[in-house]
């Protein structure tokens, strides 16, 4: 039976020259392949659109990709998506010319902090959370990057924190770690879900899918709640390296569709799904 009534998720790659192929293709993959409902193939659960600066963008691996549109056209339009997807590879270039998807990422951030009525996430894979350091994304929250770039990535979170007067950034060593979920069941201070950095960390586990993601954007008391969360309650995921973003997109999988769903798909590309974790909030 298929499942009209449920909107289907828009998400934005965001590509740079130099950036690593799997960083995109990896997500996009299981993304493609998400479905509200296993048996209607008609129920596609992502629609992905690329942005670039120019036409096709060349990855590290010399493999060329062409964009959807611009990064003028993804300003006039960014408030229509729910997931932005930024991959690695190619950072130091982007980090020094201070380019895109610096800027994007920014106002992708400043957006849900506007507007927090909508449920937002911001993933960053592999180096790619190197772009979220630099803007002050991550001031407050737990993340993780590549392990070679633990050193720069603690120093790029530092010199941020510095320059804006905030809380350091939390690097762990994860295949991916997640901030800031939905609170649109009991509260925050009883419910069983919440996790905090005092706290053990507990493997990520997804629950209700669907009809949570599609409820979450609709009830009064999920949106105060969000509204109170640092970033506008902005779901924040970095990832490890490289074969991370696969995990984590089957975890975005997982909560915004339905658990079964993301089994399958990993199941289908025969790959073992590594859980990561989950930090400050309720994982439904």
């Amino acid at each position: 039976m298929s499942t009209p009534e449920i909107p289907i998720i828009k998400v934005l790659f965001t590509l740079h020259a130099g950036m690593d192929a799997l960083d995109f293709i990896g997500p996009l993959e299981v993304l493609s392949r998400a479905q509200h409902d296993v048996n209607d193939p008609k129920s596609k659960a992502f629609d992905c659109k690329f942005v670039a600066a120019e036409e096709f963008t060349v990855s590290n691996q010399g493999a060329a990709f062409r964009a959807h549109f611009n990064y003028k056209d993804a300003y006039a339009t960014l408030s229509q998506y729910d997931i932005l997807i930024v991959p690695g590879g190619g950072s130091d270039q982007v980090l020094k010319n201070k380019a895109e998807p610096l800027g994007l990422i920014r106002a992708f951030s400043d957006l849900q902090k506007k507007h927090p009525e909508k449920e937002r996430t911001l993933l960053s894979i592999c180096t790619g959370s190197l772009f979220l350091a630099q803007q002050g994304i991550l001031h407050g929250l737990s993340a993780t990057t590549h392990p070679d770039y633990f050193a720069k990535f603690e120093n790029i979170n530092s010199e941020a924190a510095q320059r804006d007067l905030a809380e350091r950034c939390d690097v762990v060593e994860e295949r991916y770690v997640v901030n800031n979920l939905r609170f649109d069941i009991d509260s925050p201070e009883e419910s069983q879900y919440v996790r905090r950095k005092s706290d053990a960390r507990r493997p990520s586990n997804a629950r209700k899918g669907s009809n949570a993601w599609k409820e979450s954007n609709n009830r009064r008391e999920s949106n105060a709640r969000r509204a109170a969360l640092r970033l506008g309650g902005l779901r924040v995921i970095t990832t490890g390296g490289i074969t991370c973003g696969l995990d984590a997109s089957l975890y975005l999988v997982s909560v915004m569709v339905n658990e079964e769903t993301a089994g399958e798909i990993a199941k289908f590309m025969e790959y073992e799904w590594k859980k990561g974790i989950v930090v400050d909030g309720i994982d439904i």
